[in-house]
């Protein structure tokens, strides 16, 4: 595997990461973290960070903009795949068909045969969209829009309502508000009920913030970590003039693969786990009938 156009084009961006941190310094701290530059971020420094039409507005909401360019290639390739599938299936559809088979019984295997087929397309589409995301910041002049708070409280706060909503639709009002307040069967429950319902609302509150945090800080620190290195690689050569670097980051990159599918699995496995907890119980239907 040749890294080298991979290191000469990272080493080309620290050059930018590097001018970031002197400017924060010499401004008296700022926004010193250090980053990888996106290629909206250089054209928009090239222009002299415009004031008027598009490159502003594509600069100010570039994590919308490359969560976007993820889902459309996620778009394309299920497109293309599906629309050449065949009996016999070639190379694309093979991995992509293994790849679908292993999240659907891997879900299914957590959230149940009777309700795990029906979230399957939502958690495994979450967890490769997720993974995408993580790993597009580790491609040169791209990046990872799950670094930013915004993106990962939005997937949180998606699968929070999608799960109250599907814990509302199967088991009602009534069973939805009881389960919450603990299940109470006797008088020491109904009397325990009081102090378990607030105890389970914010318990339910709290899923969206831990799995929003966990989420960006960890994605987030691979990127500073990263960045932080290809500068030094740059700086130990600077009294060289070398427009390149020693390829400080290479090993973490490889951290940050690992990593990043990590977090990705992490993420949809809580939201499983999330479906699970709220949606009936299979054995308990079973005693019920």
């Amino acid at each position: 595997m040749n890294l080298a156009p991979y290191w000469l084009i990272m080493s080309a961006q620290s050059r930018q990461v590097a001018d970031t941190a002197a400017a924060a310094a010499e401004h008296g701290g700022g926004d010193s973290v250090p980053k990888l530059p996106n290629v909206i971020t250089l054209i928009n420094d090239l222009l002299h960070h415009p004031k008027e039409g598009l490159m502003p507005f594509l600069h100010h909401f570039e994590v919308v903009v490359f969560a976007f360019v993820v889902l459309a290639f996620m778009c394309i390739v299920a497109m293309r795949v599906y629309k050449k599938r065949q009996l016999i299936p070639g190379r694309a559809q093979s991995v992509v068909e293994m790849f679908v088979e292993g999240l659907s019984n891997f879900f299914i295997g957590i959230v149940g045969e009777k309700y795990g087929p029906m979230y399957v397309p939502f958690l495994g589409t979450l967890f490769v969209y997720i993974l995408l995301m993580n790993l597009s910041g580790l491609i040169p002049f791209l990046h990872s829009s799950t670094s930013n708070l915004n993106t990962t409280a939005a997937l949180a706060i998606c699968v929070f309502l999608h799960v109250q909503g599907s814990a509302i639709r199967h088991l009602g009002i009534g069973k939805w508000f009881m389960h919450l307040a603990g299940d109470p069967r006797d008088a020491i429950s109904w009397a325990l009920a009081p102090l378990n319902l607030p105890i389970h609302i914010i318990g339910e509150l709290a899923k969206p913030f831990s799995l929003s945090l966990r989420l960006f800080g960890n994605i987030m620190g691979e990127d500073v970590l990263i960045a932080a290195f290809v500068g030094l690689g740059v700086l130990l050569l600077s009294f060289m003039h070398s427009p390149i670097g020693i390829p400080l980051h290479l090993p973490f990159i490889f951290l940050a693969m690992l990593t990043s599918t990590i977090q990705a699995l992490v993420f949809s496995l809580l939201a499983s786990v999330y479906f699970s907890l709220m949606l009936p119980h299979e054995h308990h239907e079973e005693h019920e009938h």
